[in-house]
């Protein structure tokens, strides 16, 4: 059965930080690309972050560039999503997802998804 699992939300005051984590289970993990979304209320899915796996780069979405860093572990099937430097504005609930094909940070290209893990940034 796949799944995918994030924690490590929560409440953070701006300029705090947090880091998410994502397990993996079901499907061979180190074979997928893995990326980080988030949906705001009443906003579309995003993808903030994304690995490639062609070069082994990794996208972010210029609304996180510099405070954001995604890792993966392999060999233990989990991902991390390293927050810095939180925003108001960062508010929104995060998922992990995994795609077998493409290229990009869309959506539409991922088919395994966490259930996600509530954000919130506010004083």
């Amino acid at each position: 059965q796949v799944q995918l699992v994030e924690s490590g939300g929560g409440l953070v005051q701006p300029r705090g930080s947090l880091r998410l984590s994502c397990a993996a289970s079901g499907f061979r993990w180190a074979y997928y690309r893995i990326g980080w979304f988030r949906q705001a209320p009443g906003k579309e899915r995003e993808g903030i972050s994304c690995t490639r796996t062609s070069d082994g780069s990794t996208y972010y979405a210029d609304s996180v560039k510099g405070r954001f860093t995604i890792s993966r572990d392999n060999a233990e099937n989990m991902v991390y999503l390293q927050m810095n430097s939180l925003k108001p504005e960062d508010t929104a609930v995060y998922y992990c997802a995994a795609a077998a094909r493409g290229s990009t940070c869309r959506v539409s290209e991922y088919t395994h998804w966490g259930q996600g893990t509530q954000v919130t940034v506010s004083s």
